[in-house]
């Protein structure tokens, strides 16, 4: 068992900043008052300000949503990476745990890390950036994951599509065109699947988009391995990529430029590109779903749930099965 998606308990409506205070001091870290909330929806995170020492990152884990010892591989991950001189950010032990409890919460304590957001139109980036993420496939085909999901159609495509027509999330004008759009999609999903053949997965990170990454003068730094999962090579690469053909093309090769130097890349997966897109558009979509109930997610995506927002969705998709019957990026 891994993730629910089934979730009906108030999440975090007991989570008040004298929780998160006085969670930190059982741990031991003294307090001083000082409370950010930073941007993230499906966990709460916070930094911390503490007496003496410099503030702490802690992380409240959603209530049912990974089992202990899902979250302790994640842990265990980041560390083994962290090990191998790879820059992550891994959580802190305490007693020599570090998946804590406090009240009805589950929770973790991270070291502030600084830093900006990369510039992936940037050839040394996207190339840098190739050679950390090829260090951390090195170390993440080592072993399987036990406890964490992996990345494949039904989990992010077909589970989440049944979720959004048997909770009559869409207009029922636009019911039936997004059930056929979103099936058309699936099916091409599957032609990219069968066409990569029997490719080799391995531990991700998962969500590697601009927003986990932390970019310094000595490069970057990957935070929030709450995605982490199997699934295969490519998924950690294309949501580097951005623009036409020509310009995913070029990124594409200067990603790999440093990535080969420590990872052999199955060019067989560049088949899966669109199709991986095309999977996290319906995931995140029954993703936000999921969450409708709760007020900070009506608050932070006001224009879910309305009719344009389904219309877009419908024309999304509809470009991603044109974009799947053309050939894949080519490695020239």
């Amino acid at each position: 068992m891994a993730e629910n998606n089934n979730q009906t308990i108030p999440a975090f409506s007991s989570l008040t900043p004298d929780c998160v205070m006085n969670a930190l001091d059982s741990l031991g870290y003294r307090c001083d008052g000082r409370l950010l909330a930073l941007n993230s929806y499906e966990n709460r995170v916070y930094q911390v300000g503490i007496d003496d020492s410099l503030p702490l990152i802690a992380k409240f884990y959603r209530p049912e949503r990974w089992v202990d010892a899902a979250i302790l591989e994640e842990h265990g991950f980041m560390q083994e990476l962290a090990d191998h001189e790879i820059p992550v950010v891994p959580a802190l032990a305490v007693d020599g745990n570090t998946l804590h409890r406090f009240e009805a919460f589950r929770f973790a304590v991270f070291p502030r890390h600084g830093g900006r957001a990369p510039e992936f139109e940037d050839r040394n980036t996207l190339e840098w950036m190739g050679r950390f993420l090829g260090r951390i496939h090195a170390i993440g085909a080592l072993k399987p994951f036990a406890h964490r999901p992996k990345l494949d159609i039904t989990s992010f495509g077909e589970e989440p599509l049944r979720f959004l027509l048997s909770h009559q999330m869409i207009p029922a004008d636009l019911n039936s065109a997004y059930r056929s759009v979103a099936e058309q999609a699936l099916a091409g999903v599957r032609g990219c699947f069968e066409h990569a053949g029997n490719h080799p997965v391995l531990r991700l990170h998962g969500d590697c988009h601009a927003g986990n990454v932390l970019w310094t003068d000595q490069g970057p730094h990957f935070v929030d391995f709450d995605d982490s999962r199997m699934g295969p090579a490519v998924q950690d690469l294309w949501m580097l990529l951005s623009g036409d053909r020509a310009d995913m093309t070029r990124q594409l090769l200067d990603v790999l430029e440093g990535y080969q130097d420590f990872y052999e890349f199955d060019a067989r997966q560049l088949h899966l590109i669109e199709a991986l897109r095309t999977l996290r558009l319906i995931h995140y979509s029954a993703w936000l779903a999921q969450r409708w109930d709760e007020l900070a997610f009506k608050h932070a995506f006001p224009w879910f749930n309305t009719q344009r927002y389904w219309q877009e969705r419908i024309l999304e998709l509809r470009e991603q099965i044109a974009l799947m019957m053309e050939p894949p990026l080519q490695l020239l």
